[in-house]
């Protein structure tokens, strides 16, 4: 029986904002599908501006169970704030980053620095996840999963190897998400 089936368990409810932060071309839409529609689409569209979605995470291994709904913000790649100072308002007021790099192209992981730097003007105190993500594409790779370790030691973040194709850790990376979140409410 889980806390939820407990008789008199009462849900805790948070609504969190999330935002999605990384280069272009490195998945954060595609994860953002896999994770709320439970689809991959195979051809790129780049995002403009932001797209945002919503889903309810559902964390019951907590002391009290908690009913988490995401406002996903997907913020378009490669716009930092010192090149766009419109991007502070789409990140202020959030209460987690999923950060997303492309596992085939070194400069997307590279460029996470900046995206860290963007969310520390904002709000220091952040739940942040890092999404090292075509970790289908295991040929391909010019970073490898130490590095991308010890990034995220250096961000203070979790990580986690996702594919947005085959799913592998995108429901994983956006509850490691939602547990960080609810833990500091």
């Amino acid at each position: 029986m889980t806390n939820s089936e407990q008789p008199g368990a009462s849900v805790r409810t948070l609504a969190k904002k999330v935002c999605l932060l990384g280069d272009f071309g490195v998945g954060k839409t595609s994860l953002v599908e896999r994770f709320i529609y439970g689809r991959f689409n195979p051809l790129y569209q780049a995002s403009i501006g932001v797209q945002t979605r919503r889903k309810v995470v559902m964390l019951d291994d907590l002391p009290q169970p908690t009913e988490v709904k995401m406002v996903i913000w997907d913020i378009a790649g490669s716009q930092r704030l010192s090149d766009n100072p419109m991007r502070e308002s789409y990140l202020r007021g959030s209460h987690g980053a999923l950060l997303v790099c492309d596992l085939t192209r070194r400069e997307t992981v590279d460029a996470l620095r900046g995206y860290v730097e963007d969310l520390a003007r904002v709000k220091v105190d952040m739940a942040v996840v890092l999404a090292a993500n075509k970790a289908d594409l295991e040929a391909e790779r010019e970073v490898s999963v130490e590095e991308v370790a010890e990034l995220a030691t250096a961000m203070d973040a979790k990580y986690l190897l996702t594919s947005a194709k085959d799913g592998r850790n995108v429901e994983a990376a956006f509850q490691a998400l939602a547990e960080m979140m609810a833990a500091v409410s």
